[in-house]
């Protein structure tokens, strides 16, 4: 976000904006850039290569055949035998006016650098060879050992590979350091890493107007806001201010953007990390983060500290029995801990926390004193979905048609983030057909999207299975419009969408609490797929598995969890702990367990039996409907009305609302989907 730009004098005019200057400081000075690390290093090897060298530098090197050749015509001077590895030649004036005329000898008859270099093999080897080939001289040349050191060289051979480590290992910490979120230090590795959030910088522009659908929770929020603002209105009556404050609630549901209006209601400085974010591979680390974030919290007191995903280091010690008590996430839960009973009630710092999984938290984090507060932010209902909608169309070019109650009512269980989803998808469709303003339609379209997933009209299907298809989701709009607790159809498409061959949307109801018999005609509806397989074909497909796998686990619900079972009886084995989850061994005896399976394959068989029955009474309805159903690719709620009637005990809410969804889609035949 840019910043509003202000003059500080008053009376000059705003200065054109400079030129970016990274490697200035702001007062000038230029800083020091790494790299110049390399060019230091690279000018060192430079300088090996030319200083690491003798200053008498060698003209030519020769072979065995030309020396010997030299020492024969006694055109040789002397011969300097270095370190004993390299034979330096001189020539005399005979042999410089022969091989080298252009070269005039100093007043001793030779010149001051070697005329020729030769490489020693064998040193014994070498002196024979010398000796034979001036055995017919009268003054033989005789070799002269000389030892030379290289003291600049040596220097360098020790230095540069220091040299490179230091790099390397300067270049190891500050990866290091980006990766933990330091200053590139390995000195701030226990350093917090997080994030400030301050009004006045202009990067917390988040207020309760942002945040739509969770009226209850922003009443408790509100509190904390006005407890920042107004600290002695409550500390004057003896009151102390809560430490902490926890969000509970699924993914999607705003705990995060709740905090981040908390910041931008109260002006007070924001510290927002991830729970994450304290944990590293260092021990001790997690530890020392957790005490320099509140030492910088009570510095820019009053301030909120927000933790987003504290499970990370807030789960409930002592289950993990590998490491036992040795566990760096542990230590760092202890200095948490610590730190939150540290401080006092009246210093101003206040802690925000958010989770979706508050039954794994230790007792000790939970207890009041630490989190006095638990605010529970769950799934908007029909109102709050619809404040949603109404926020994330802000600034979108809707149609006239757009109803925002109609599209709350389509989308029940949707959370916040999902809401956003659905508006942008919406947004994403228009401009794909090049629309100006955005429709109902493509509200509808981007619903299907996200819960069915993405048509596939190309997909290769052959006539005997759309057929199969067609019947499989006959049967669940059948099953589902004739019976009375199961939820009202919306529509059926046998368009290929995601990995399903078929979609069926329907309309729950939105219900506190669910009776037996609301959730057995939900098993039966949901085995109506299959059921109409056997009644049309006589035999079943491989198509119903996430059907068998709803209703496995809702059976298993309704005898282990909720008592609806009456062999079982009024007993649960649900551990709303979590406890449960690490135990190795099952609430319940062996025999309770076959037990369990007994009933829970007993509950489901009788269901599917139920729907068979119903599908056979009503086999002619059920043909019509797939017949319709393959013809058209989709059907919606009025084509079961012209089939089986209105149902008796259906609503005029739900009416209103097919009849709404059904109208929409004739008004655009042109989004239904084609067919095959």
């Amino acid at each position: 976000m840019k910043k509003k730009e202000t003059n500080d004098a008053g009376n000059q005019p705003n200065q054109p904006p400079q030129p970016n200057q990274p490697n200035k400081r702001p007062n000038d000075k230029r800083r020091f850039s790494f790299y110049w690390i390399y060019v230091i290093l690279f000018a060192i090897l430079i300088g090996l290569q030319f200083f690491g060298r003798d200053a008498a530098t060698p003209q030519e090197k020769i072979d065995q055949g030309k020396l010997i050749e030299l020492l024969k015509n006694g055109e040789v001077e002397r011969i300097d035998l270095v370190n004993k590895q390299d034979a330096e030649v001189y020539l005399n004036r005979k042999g410089l006016s022969r091989q080298f005329p252009d070269v005039k000898a100093t007043a001793d008859g030779t010149t001051e650098t070697p005329s020729y270099t030769y490489k020693i093999g064998d040193l014994a080897r070498f002196e024979e060879t010398v000796s034979e080939a001036q055995a017919d001289l009268d003054k033989p040349v005789y070799i002269t050992n000389v030892s030379r050191n290289n003291w600049v060289a040596g220097i360098l051979e020790w230095i540069i590979p220091l040299a490179l480590l230091l790099v390397f290992y300067i270049i190891l910490m500050r990866g290091m350091g980006r990766s933990m979120g330091g200053a590139g230090s390995i000195f701030n590795i226990g350093k917090s890493r997080a994030q400030l959030y301050d009004k006045e910088n202009g990067n917390v522009n988040v207020t309760f107007k942002d945040v739509a659908g969770l009226e209850e929770a922003k009443v408790e929020i509100m509190e904390v806001v006005d407890f920042l603002k107004n600290p002695e209105k409550y500390t004057k009556l003896g009151g102390k201010i809560p430490k902490g404050v926890l969000l509970v609630g699924p993914p999607g549901t705003g705990k995060t953007l709740l905090a981040k209006s908390v910041a931008g209601e109260a002006n007070v400085p924001f510290f927002s990390l991830s729970g994450s974010d304290f944990v590293e591979m260092f021990v001790g680390v997690g530890a020392s983060r957790v005490r320099d974030l509140f030492n910088n919290a009570k510095s820019k007191s009053p301030c909120i500290i927000f933790i987003d995903e504290i499970d990370a280091i807030g789960r409930a010690r002592g289950r993990n029995a590998i490491t036992g008590g040795n566990d760096e996430r542990e230590s760092t839960l202890n200095q948490l801990l610590t730190e939150m009973d540290g401080f006092g009630t009246n210093s101003g710092v206040i802690v925000l926390a958010a989770t979706n999984r508050a039954d794994i938290l230790d007792k000790a984090l939970l207890r009041a004193g630490r989190f006095d507060r638990q605010i529970y932010v769950e799934l908007p209902d029909i109102v709050g979905r619809k404040e949603i909608f109404e926020v994330h169309m802000r600034n979108l070019k809707l149609n006239a048609d757009v109803d925002k109650e109609f599209l709350a009512k389509q989308t029940p269980g949707f959370s916040g983030a999902d809401i956003a989803n659905v508006c942008n998808e919406a947004a994403l469709m228009a401009a794909r057909k090049g629309k100006e303003e955005i429709s109902k339609q493509d509200f509808l379209d981007a619903v299907d999207r996200i819960i069915g997933g993405l048509e596939k009209k190309n997909k290769i299907i052959t006539a005997e299975e759309k057929k199969v298809i067609a019947f499989h989701e006959a049967g669940h709009a059948t099953t589902s419009w004739l019976l009375q607790y199961a939820h009202p159809l919306v529509k059926v498409t046998i368009v290929p969408r995601g990995k399903s061959l078929g979609a069926a949307w329907y309309l729950p109801e939105e219900r506190q609490i669910t009776t037996k018999e609301q959730m057995y005609h939900e098993m039966i509806a949901t085995l109506g797929g299959r059921a109409a397989e056997q009644v049309v074909f006589g035999q079943i497909s491989t198509g119903a598995l996430s059907d068998l796998e709803k209703v496995t686990k809702q059976a298993f619900a309704m005898v282990t969890y909720y008592g609806l079972d009456e062999e079982i009886g009024n007993l649960s084995y649900y551990d709303s702990t979590g406890q449960q989850d690490y135990s190795l061994t099952k609430p319940y005896s062996e025999k309770t367990a076959e037990t369990i399976d007994k009933r829970v394959s007993v509950i489901v068989e009788k269901a599917y039996q139920e729907a068979i029955a119903i599908l056979t009474e009503h086999r002619d309805g059920l043909g019509q409907l797939a017949q319709k159903l393959i013809e058209e690719e989709v059907i919606f709620g009025e084509d079961l009305e012209r089939i089986f009637g209105k149902r008796p005990w259906g609503n005029s809410e739900d009416e209103k609302l097919k009849n709404a969804t059904v109208k929409a889609a004739e008004n655009q035949p042109e989004q239904e989907p084609e067919k095959a």
